[in-house]
């Protein structure tokens, strides 16, 4: 087909269960839907096959919002839902960006800062600090490892702020060593219990024990414990016949995920149809207001925020105007509580981004590729 030969393409796709643990009548969704009731009367757990997705509680993108990306969500409370009503969804757009990253010597950004693009197998040699209290990741997907030369606990960094270790899922500041997540990921990663049954998939449902590890093709993180938390691994395409080889502390892996690709552009082939994405690769800038109608005090914003009063000096947003690329509101600060997503366009009152009160307590710009 032509068009194989002219994009790289893929299906995203999501699917909404009437039940816990995707069980009762289901529905799989590619594109956006507005209105979803006719399809299931409540959504108890999700399964994000490929994507990035908002869904909302009541049509035509009203309510509560919540973010997701690729995984499964055995019930509502894994996506933080207050109920079982998800009534439409969206997918969002992708952003192929660079790979550029700050760390500092203290948390909340402050003391000695250096900026990288590259890897790095010797923090000490060219920070000259042995620990990184926190961290900007501005472009591209890292990985963090707790001793140099690429070895120890290692943790998955996406695009985001972190304002101290904690945030990545540290248990201290101690970093050794980093590097960029180049390589793109494809399908199958295989782990091998000591029994001889195998089990290929994404997420959950990984054997009692697991004592080696074939990848045949890809990137991936595995992870100690279910829902991807616990000590976690990357892994590359290669065979590892002992968990000492992925520099595991025991035979226990509960979750796993592939770590994204980025691509330059896709088709989504829906039916029939063939629709044509883009990725959004341009820049960010976003417009705050005190008042409704653009009124009052305003401030411009071409960066993430994980404290709206400290930078704007009021709790509340009352209207918003949101000029280049895509943003997550968020409640609370550092990026914690409900969330809306804000696309390019104008907003006068809270109400228009769904907001039930103006306070917003953090935002951030959407730029990782899902």
């Amino acid at each position: 087909m032509l068009v194989d030969s002219l994009f790289y393409y893929i299906l995203l796709q999501i699917i909404f269960y009437e039940d816990r643990n995707f069980g009762g009548r289901s529905y799989e969704c590619s594109s956006d839907c507005a209105d979803m009731h006719s399809y299931f009367s409540r959504c108890n757990s999700i399964r994000v096959e490929s994507g990035c997705w908002m869904v909302y509680e009541r049509p035509n993108y009203m309510g509560y919002q919540y973010f997701l990306r690729r995984g499964e969500y055995p019930d509502y409370q894994r996506w933080m839902g207050f109920n079982d009503c998800i009534r439409s969804c969206r997918m969002i757009p992708h952003y192929q960006g660079s790979y550029r990253m700050r760390i500092y010597e203290r948390e909340g950004f402050g003391g000695q800062m250096m900026e990288f693009m590259d890897d790095c197998a010797s923090v000490y040699d060219r920070f000259r600090y042995h620990d990184i209290h926190s961290c900007n990741v501005m472009d591209g997907y890292w990985l963090f490892y707790e001793q140099p030369n690429y070895r120890g606990r290692q943790y998955f960094m996406r695009p985001g702020e972190y304002r101290r270790f904690s945030d990545w899922g540290g248990m201290n500041p101690r970093i050794g060593s980093f590097r960029r997540i180049m390589e793109p990921w494809k399908y199958p990663c295989t782990v091998f219990p000591r029994s001889s049954s195998t089990r290929t998939g994404t997420s959950g449902g990984a054997p009692i024990r697991c004592n080696s590890i074939r990848v045949e093709s890809g990137c991936w993180m595995v992870y100690e414990r279910p829902n991807y938390m616990g000590y976690q691994y990357f892994l590359r395409r290669g065979e590892y016949p002992d968990y000492q080889r992925w520099m595991g502390f025991n035979d226990c892996i509960r979750s796993c995920r592939m770590i994204p690709q980025l691509i330059d552009s896709f088709i989504l082939l829906h039916g029939p149809s063939i629709l044509v994405l883009h990725e959004y690769q341009g820049s960010y800038r976003m417009r705050i207001y005190e008042r409704e109608g653009f009124g009052g005090q305003m401030m411009e914003f071409m960066d993430d925020c994980p404290n709206v009063y400290d930078r704007f000096r009021y709790n509340d947003i009352h209207s918003c105007n949101v000029m280049e690329g895509y943003w997550m509101f968020y409640e609370q600060p550092n990026y914690r509580g409900r969330q809306y997503f804000m696309r390019p366009g104008e907003y006068r009152r809270f109400s228009d981004w769904g907001g039930m009160n103006p306070r917003i307590g953090s935002f951030r710009r959407i730029m990782d590729f899902c």
